[in-house]
């Protein structure tokens, strides 16, 4: 058996490994970020002979991306930090006297996915959830699933923008879901201790333990960073106008998603825990048991009080009702004049993460479901009487196989039916650009980098192009050969 153990670690950017074993007639491969157990495949050839060429002709395509020989085991792996729910479902102040025994949310469906879940995102169509175990499922609005997929590390947050949906995990990697196999849209730096993310028009703002926010443009190019007068960034938002919200323990602090200029910074009543961006306004949520919200240019519009640390929070359009998620298991709705209308238990954990759509409350929680609660105002009505449907429990189904976002179907040439790009050198890096007609043939293509390979051809299905000159892949992505 032949083994070959390559590492790829930068200063600022990547930190991975690729392993190549060959054993009799079978190849073994084995990679992702260093630390990690990675994404495993394994192809059985004709002879040894076949199988060693096979296997050399992935290790020198790596050495000429930078890998070189390394020992497993030296470098560590990226730090890697959860939010955690206090023993007791604390988050307030010991002194506090407990709340009294509360009536449950009108629970609709519950949705069970196998571990603590972090990653929400609803919209008209579907509804989606990612866990600590790296599953992510697409659901419809009666939480069937349409689809799943296996992610090599546990899931941060899902995040949408415009058509695209990316999922930001502990590995670093923020994914694309807008085809039938992941693809990795930015590999975030080894160095940052990621606690949330969030993209518009391309650029990925990232917010981290230590109190940074970082921004990322679409050719994953770290941009600017800027430290905060606090810890813990557990809130970052960017706007269509490109502004970056960035919250934490000193407080919420706009800056310009172009240069990183500071707009402005408040105070908030305690921590940062969570942000929720709509039309023109910003909430947070705090350790302190407070809910605030800002307009886009730092005024502030109002603050409710929980009787629990917020975890979460959430509003619907135009601020009507705005909601948040204690630490001790109970969701929250007040109006726009800052009066508590309801505070109900969820029956299934904290929520960590939420969203409003269409007179619902969806909730992510300790528990590992992807809640919809009733959010209606005569099904709150008759919960606040003790009546509640009965619940839908779904299960999740059998697991898939870890995505493998290196591997691409490829198609013959004068079978190609989409756009056809092509991977260039443009002084010391590679781009892509498109080839087909009717598009700019010097625009980039915004394209996963463990793909490029010099002189490569793929076609894609569809092109769009973004407010900042660049075009986004929407959908699948294929090998050009043949």
């Amino acid at each position: 058996m032949k083994r070959t153990y390559l590492e790829l670690s930068q200063a600022v950017g990547a930190h991975k490994f690729y392993e190549v074993i060959v054993d009799g007639k079978k190849l073994k491969i084995r990679y992702g970020r260093i630390g990690t157990d990675g994404t495993k495949s394994e192809k059985e050839f004709a002879s040894e002979e076949a199988a060693e060429k096979e296997a050399n002709k992935k290790i020198n395509a790596k050495k000429k991306k930078g890998y070189a020989d390394a020992v497993m085991g030296v470098r560590k792996k990226r730090a890697i930090s959860r939010r955690s729910i206090p023993s007791g479902g604390g988050g307030g102040s010991s002194s506090r006297k407990p709340s009294k025994p509360q009536k449950s949310a009108p629970v609709l469906w519950k949705f069970d996915s196998g571990s603590a879940a972090f990653g929400i995102y609803i919209d008209d169509d579907h509804c989606w959830v990612g866990n600590e175990a790296g599953r992510v499922f697409k659901l419809d609005h009666d939480g069937q699933v349409i689809n799943q997929y296996q992610l090599p590390n546990g899931v941060k947050c899902i995040i949408a923008d415009q058509d695209w949906i990316y999922v930001g995990c502990d590995d670093g990697n923020v994914y694309d879901l807008t085809g039938k196999v992941a693809r990795i849209a930015y590999e975030i730096n080894e160095n940052i201790d990621i606690y949330w993310l969030d993209i518009s028009n391309g650029l990925l703002g990232v917010s981290d333990r230590s109190g940074n926010v970082t921004t990322i443009n679409h050719e994953d190019e770290e941009q600017w960073t800027k430290k905060s007068k606090g810890t813990a960034g557990w809130m970052v938002r960017c706007d269509e106008e490109g502004k970056v919200y960035h919250g934490h323990s000193g407080g919420v602090t706009c800056y310009n998603g172009a240069n990183g200029e500071k707009h402005w910074h408040q105070a908030t009543k305690g921590s940062v825990l969570f942000g929720w961006r709509m039309e023109n306004t910003v909430l947070t949520g705090s350790g302190s048991s407070h809910l605030e919200l800002f307009d886009n240019e730092g005024k502030r519009l109002g603050e409710m009080k929980a009787d629990r640390a917020v975890y979460s929070c959430a509003s619907s359009p135009n601020n009507d009702f705005i909601f948040g998620g204690d630490s001790s298991a109970h969701v929250y709705c007040f109006d726009k004049d800052e009066k508590r209308l309801w505070k109900l238990a969820t029956t299934c954990g904290s929520a960590y993460s939420m969203q409003y759509h269409n007179e619902k409350l969806y909730i992510v929680t300790t528990h590992g479901t992807l809640t919809c609660i009733d959010a209606s105002e005569t099904a709150i009505k008759e919960a606040q009487e003790g009546k509640v449907p009965e619940a839908v429990k779904i299960a999740a189904p059998k697991a898939v196989k870890v995505v493998q976002t290196e591997v691409v179907e490829t198609v013959a040439t004068n079978n190609a039916n989409g756009i056809i790009v092509k991977c260039v050198k443009v002084g010391s890096k590679l781009r892509v650009r498109v080839l087909s007609d009717g598009f700019k043939k010097d625009w980039n293509v915004q394209f996963p980098k463990n793909l490029r390979a010099e002189g490569a051809e793929f076609v894609v299905d569809e092109l769009r192009e973004s407010s900042g000159g660049f075009y986004r892949v929407y959908g699948n992505i294929y090998r050009l050969g043949g």
